[in-house]
């Protein structure tokens, strides 16, 4: 048996006669959208689908750029790429920035009291304007030869993402602008060589959000976790192919 996956899971699932708010992470809200069969596996029958390895080196820069931005935090100036990109704002400074940083046991959180699911998403940082309304800002690195940007058809779910933490703070009675910002670190590779030392262009692009889907799909995950029938397989969903392609061949 694998040391990080167990196949399955009997804690954490969602119970339809259960009474207590059930917990649903950003993660997850991604997870119904691209396949509602395997977020029903997941969250109501426990099992989900084998983690991915960890991307070590993005979680390093995501630390780095936390600490930094924080040096700037608690002085409340301005970082220099962010006067650079012509944004006037400071790194919001808030006595719960790391609990709500804490994808695993904390996050920003939202009890939707229809569906009682408990929405929440651990972000990475926060600034704030002059006139005090917040931007939300989400961390990402890289490694390419063209320039970063937003254009990718895969990087719908980045734009989610923002949307749903944009849609998280303005719950929690946050003055939360449309506009957010991804601070994007692309590795350079062109140089003659390595001398243990990894070297990034980092641009900020901006992304003005809307929110307006999000409450039609919570209510969606609602109704697909309450149903006692597992969703079809999705012919866009990589597992599911996966799954039927392997009942094929042993003939069930």
């Amino acid at each position: 048996m694998s040391k990080y996956y167990n196949g399955r899971r009997t804690k954490n699932l969602f119970d339809p006669a259960g009474k207590s708010p059930f917990r649903l992470s950003r993660s997850k809200i991604e997870l119904f959208i691209n396949c509602p069969r395997c977020f029903y596996l997941d969250r109501r029958l426990g099992v989900g689908q084998p983690p991915g390895f960890p991307f070590a080196l993005n979680s390093a820069v995501d630390k780095l750029l936390k600490k930094e931005f924080d040096l700037y935090r608690t002085r409340q100036i301005s970082h220099p790429l962010i006067e650079a990109s012509g944004i006037k704002a400071v790194p919001f400074k808030h006595e719960k920035l790391e609990y709500w940083r804490d994808a695993l046991r904390g996050g920003i959180e939202y009890l939707h009291v229809p569906t009682n699911l408990l929405l929440t998403g651990g972000i990475d940082d926060v600034w704030a304007g002059p006139d005090g309304q917040l931007f939300i800002v989400d961390y990402k690195s890289t490694s390419k030869e063209e320039e970063v940007s937003l254009d990718a058809d895969w990087q719908v779910s980045y734009k989610r993402q923002m949307e749903i933490y944009q849609w998280l703070f303005r719950k929690n009675g946050f003055n939360v602008s449309s506009v957010g910002y991804f601070v994007y670190c692309n590795g350079i590779t062109n140089k003659d060589k390595f001398d243990a030392r990894l070297d990034f262009d980092i641009k900020i692009i901006p992304y003005t959000g809307d929110d307006a889907w999000l409450e039609q799909t919570i209510s969606a995950m609602h109704q697909c976790l309450i149903s006692p029938v597992v969703p079809e397989y999705s012919p866009e969903c990589d597992y599911c192919i996966y799954h039927q392609a392997l009942k094929e061949v042993q003939g069930k």
